[in-house]
């Protein structure tokens, strides 16, 4: 079985108000696989991340990760809650 891939695409698909259906769409996928992605029930292949990575024009590292992300308060404020 191979590791389990991180994501923060449901957290950036709700950021820019982007609907499963239309993500899909956009990269050629049934949106109930965007819902098992976002939720760890299968990983993207490298191909799907990286036109996941342009859709959004983002690198792909900050959709997808071999790690847990840090919860982006933590990222953003900091782990004592200051902004960074």
């Amino acid at each position: 079985m191979s590791e389990q891939v991180h994501n923060r695409l449901a957290v950036v698909r709700a950021e820019r108000k982007v609907s499963r259906q239309a993500l899909a769409d956009a990269l050629g996928v049934h949106y109930q696989t965007i819902g098992y992605i976002e939720r760890g029930q299968y990983n993207p292949s490298l191909d799907l991340a990286l036109k996941a990575a342009r859709y959004f024009g983002l690198p792909v590292e900050a959709l997808f990760s071999l790690e847990p992300f840090q919860p982006l308060t933590e990222e953003v404020y900091g782990v004592n809650g200051r902004k960074k």
